[in-house]
C-alpha cells in the first residue's frame, strides 16, 4: 500500500480527545492532525516522539493532515486503524496470505451477525463462505506483539459472531495485522482485556482460525510481508 503523496515528518506535541494530535513539522509549522486510532496507543504518544503525517488534497476536509505512523527506537510503527483492511485485501490478492487463497470473489464490509459488518468475505460458487475479521496491532511487549491495547467490547462481540458462522458451516478467520516488523511472536493481551481473551479462546476452540502477519512500514509504503507465530 503506497501513500498517495510523500509523508511529512514531525514531532508529537500532544494527542487529545482521542482523534486529535498537535504536531510540529520539521519546518517549524504546528498543525492539528486527525488521529485515526481510538485506542490507548501505549508507547506511541510520548511527547516529542517522531511522527509521520499524510496530507489530503481534498479542500472540504476540516483537517487535511492524518497521523500515519510513529518512529520508535528506529522502527516505523503504523497506527492508522483504517489501513489493515486494505493491507489484508492487497496481501490476499498478491498471494502473501497463503491460508486465504483459491477464492473467486472477495468482498469488503459485508453485513452479517447482529448489526455487524465482516471486514472481508471470501467465496466460491456453491461452497461455504469464509469470514475474515481484521485487527490492527501496534502494541509490543518485550519481543512479542499483543492485542488489544485497550478494552474492546466490539472486538469480543466479533469473536462470538465468527463462532456463530463456524457453527453454521462456514469458515472464519481473525487476521491480526502487526504494523511493525520487530516482533518475534504474538499474544492476546488477556491482562488488558480478560473478556476479549476469554471470547477469543472460546472462538478458537470452536474453529475460528487466528492468523498473524507482520508489515514492513516505511514513509513510502506499508506492506504485509510475513507471518509470525500466534502464542495461545
Amino acid at each position: 500500500m503506497f501513500f498517495n503523496s510523500p509523508l511529512l515528518r514531525g514531532h508529537l506535541i500532544k494527542r487529545y480527545k482521542r482523534f486529535l494530535a498537535d504536531i510540529e513539522l520539521e519546518d517549524g509549522k504546528i498543525i492539528t492532525a486527525h488521529c485515526p486510532n481510538s485506542g490507548a496507543m501505549q508507547g506511541l504518544t510520548t511527547e516529542g516522539i517522531p511522527v509521520w503525517v499524510s496530507v489530503s488534497s481534498n479542500p472540504s476536509r476540516k483537517l487535511p493532515y492524518t497521523w500515519q505512523m510513529v518512529e520508535v527506537d528506529g522502527v516505523f510503527v503504523g497506527m492508522n486503524t483504517s489501513n489493515p483492511n486494505h493491507l489484508v485485501e492487497e496481501a490476499i490478492r498478491n498471494g502473501i496470505v497463503s491460508e486465504l487463497q483459491g477464492y473467486q470473489k472477495l468482498q469488503r464490509e459485508v453485513s452479517y451477525g447482529k448489526n455487524s459488518r465482516i471486514d472481508i468475505l471470501l467465496s466460491n460458487p456453491g461452497e461455504s463462505l469464509t469470514y475474515v475479521e481484521v485487527k490492527n496491532v501496534h502494541l509490543k511487549r518485550g519481543k512479542i506483539a499483543a492485542f488489544p491495547s485497550s478494552v474492546t467490547i466490539r472486538g469480543a462481540k466479533h469473536m462470538g459472531e465468527l463462532t456463530e458462522m463456524v457453527h453454521k458451516g462456514h469458515k472464519a478467520y481473525v487476521v491480526y495485522v502487526v504494523q511493525r516488523n520487530d516482533c518475534e511472536g504474538f499474544e492476546v493481551a488477556k491482562d488488558i482485556d480478560p473478556y476479549y481473551g476469554e471470547e477469543t479462546l472460546k472462538a478458537i476452540k470452536n474453529g475460528v482460525q487466528p492468523l498473524v502477519y507482520a508489515c514492513e512500514v516505511t514513509p513510502n509504503a506499508i506492506t504485509i510481508t510475513h507471518s509470525i507465530n500466534y502464542h495461545s
